[in-house]
């Protein structure tokens, strides 16, 4: 089987960014996790902002899509809202 130079740069490329984006992702759900465990607003602030910042530059990135950018906002905007 023949392999090219090209071939090879692109599934080295390919590992690296699949893992980078494993670690983001996950990085995401930790902080849509943190928020919606918090029980107080003040808390639940402070992660607010940390999550849905990193969620729009995930989505800016297309490592998720821009819908489900919108649906996990959502998600965590209706919590936020719902603590007093």
């Amino acid at each position: 089987m023949d392999r090219h130079k090209q071939q090879i740069k692109r599934d080295r490329q390919d590992l690296k960014r699949r893992a980078i984006n494993s670690q983001n992702k996950s990085r995401m759900r930790t902080l849509i996790k943190n928020v919606l465990s918090s029980d107080s607003k003040k808390a639940a602030d402070e992660y607010y902002s940390s999550a849905v910042s990193f969620i729009d530059k995930m989505a800016s990135k297309n490592v998720i899509h821009k819908n489900n950018a919108a649906r996990q906002k959502s998600k965590i905007t209706n919590h936020l809202n719902s603590l007093k």
